[in-house]
Order: structure tokens, then sequence, then C-alpha cells
């Protein structure tokens, strides 16, 4: 049976401000619309905030109830689909249809909760992807509701009760306020009695279970917030971008890109998120428009090999280099003797 280790108070001290620091970082993003006005650092400021919004999402159940999903997509293209079809098809105001979609999505996590919960690491994320799968083959199939493979385009038509804008500003502030409220919900969370249970389960489910924790409803709780919240992201992309494809919303690549923000940022804490997305979103950008158009792929092997060594140097993520920035210099030395050794003996 393993044991949680007790905080240092450099982590305890961290873990306090971690939360002052997320709204600061947060204030800022906000107040930039103010300065910057060109449409492209607007998007690109939205795209920061959309990918730590949705990582913040999936991080409730990936990162605190250590249920590593690969199928989050489907929670936020129910969200999308959802939410279009209603204002489509119904006149429904997106504002109504986000928290339609949402429950939906709710519903639809609860069902594959009660079939998939009892399974452990990757038969557990195995699952998620196969569901998401097939609620993907479904949307393409479904074309005369859905428009199959080639998706659903919403006319622009700007207005409050429609949530489309005439400035990106708008947006950027809506998705900052979402991405507040996600943040708030993930730090409720964090300090409550469930988010005790949580930890424990994250660290041992069998003792866990020994200790009296529910860990089947704990894992229900978890899985039903993130997906909710989820598909309230869900809704926002459709209504920002005004076009949605299952490709891109219920693809496996889109699963896999938000449990990555998570991590490289630092699972189960309030910041990593953030931090995930800041470095992520620039990053892929540079790498894209440097790269992409004279030497196809380059990008990716460099993306891949620069967030390779993040993960070797800060297995914790981002948020480990903040709370102990020595632990980093640290792991280096480290990997360096250990390097080093097999050279040693070799002469020998």
């Amino acid at each position: 049976m393993s044991t949680m280790s007790t905080p240092s108070p450099k982590e305890s001290i961290a873990r306090r401000l971690a939360p002052v620091l997320t709204l600061l970082l947060l204030a800022s993003l906000m107040a930039l619309p103010l300065v910057v006005t060109d449409t492209y650092s607007l998007h690109f400021i939205w795209k920061v905030l959309f990918w730590a919004a949705i990582a913040a999402a999936w991080n409730i159940a990936g990162g605190y109830a250590g249920l590593f999903s690969l199928g989050h997509a489907a929670f936020f293209g129910l969200g999308a689909y959802t939410s279009i079809l209603l204002y489509m098809q119904a006149g429904v105001s997106p504002w109504i249809g986000m928290i339609v979609g949402s429950l939906v999505a709710l519903c639809f996590s609860l069902a594959i909760g009660l079939l998939t919960l009892r399974l452990r690491g990757s038969f557990f994320a195995l699952a998620t992807i196969a569901f998401a799968e097939v609620l993907r083959i479904a949307v393409v199939n479904g074309r005369d509701v859905t428009g199959g493979s080639e998706g659903l385009s919403v006319s622009f038509a700007p207005g409050l009760v429609n949530m489309i804008f005439q400035d990106r500003a708008s947006y950027v502030v809506l998705m900052a306020a979402v991405l507040f409220v996600i943040g708030a919900t993930t730090l409720l969370i964090e300090r409550s009695a469930l988010g005790y249970s949580l930890a424990a389960l994250r660290e041992d489910e069998d003792a866990a279970e020994a200790l009296g924790i529910d860990t089947i409803r704990v894992k229900l709780i978890a899985i039903a917030i993130s997906a909710f919240l989820s598909a309230v992201t869900g809704t926002l992309y459709a209504f920002y971008i005004l076009l949605i494809e299952p490709t891109t919303v219920l693809g496996i690549g889109f699963s896999v890109e938000i449990a990555l923000i998570a991590i490289i940022g630092g699972m189960g804490t309030v910041l990593g998120p953030l931090l995930g997305a800041i470095l992520i979103v620039p990053l892929s950008e540079y790498l894209r428009a440097e790269f992409a158009a004279s030497l196809q792929g380059l990008y990716l092997l460099i993306y891949g090999t620069i967030l390779i060594v993040m993960v070797v140097f800060l297995p914790n993520g981002l948020i480990s280099a903040i709370r102990d920035p020595r632990s980093v210099l640290r792991r280096v030395r480290r990997r360096k003797s250990a390097s080093s050794r097999p050279e040693e003996k070799a002469d020998a």
C-alpha cells in the first residue's frame, strides 16, 4: 500500500500561491484586448485560452481522479453539435444550447462511466477511445442530421443572443471567463472532501476502497463534471469558428492534444493546464509557420522532440519547475552522471 507524502514547506507555499498566480495570469490575458487590437493577435490569445480551458476540464478527470481519458473529444463534440443543431433547426439560443449540450455530454459520460470505470489504466484509456470513435462514426453516417463528414456551418449573424460577435475581443473575454469558472471549480474540488477522495483514488484505488471511499461514485462525479465543462468549451468553439466537422472535433488527435497540454503543464494542479497552453500553443504556431511550408513534416519532428525532452526533465510538468526550480537542475545532473557511467566502465 502506498502512502501520500507530506508536502514540503516550499511546496505548501507554492500550492497556496498557485490560485493567486492563476488569477493574475487570467487578468493579464483578459486585459490584453484593451491594448491588442489586431485580429491575428486576438485570435492567438483566444487559442491559448481555449486550449487552457479544455485541458483544465480534462484535468478534473485525468489529473485529479487519475482517469486517463483519450476520448474527451466525444464530450467536446457533443456540446458543439448539440448547440449548433438546436440553433440551426429550432432557433434555440446558443446560451441555452450550451447548457443542453453539456447535460447531454454529462449523461453520455455517466453511461460510459457505468460501463468502463471498473477498468484501470490503459484499459480505461482504450475504452474511452473506442466510445469516442463510435460517436464519430455515428456523426459521419448521420448525414441528414449532422451533415456527415462535411460537418455543419453557421451563418454569420452577430448578436449577443446568437453568441456571435463582430469583434474578436468579445470572444477573448468570454473564453477567459469560462476558463476562470473552470479554474474556480477545480480549486473548489481540490479543497473539498471530494478532492481528498480523488487524491486517494489517484494514488491507490485499493487503499482508497479500504478507507471506505466509494470509488465508483467518486469516479462518476469526476467524469461527469469534466464532461459537462468540456461540452461548454465545445459550444464556445463552435460559435467562434462557425464550422464544425467530425474529424476536427471528434478525432483522437484532438483528445491526445488536450491531454498533452495538461501533462506538459502539470496534471492534478489548477495552474498546470494554463501553463501548458501558454507553452504549447505558441510553440506549435511558431514551428508550423517556420517549417511546415518549406519542409513538410519537419515541424512535427521538432515539436515531438521538444515535448519528449520536457517530459524527461519535467515529468511532473512545468508547475514542478515553478515550485522547485532547483529540482530541474538536479534531474539534469543525474541524467548526465548516469550517461557518463557506461563510458567510464568501457574505458576500464
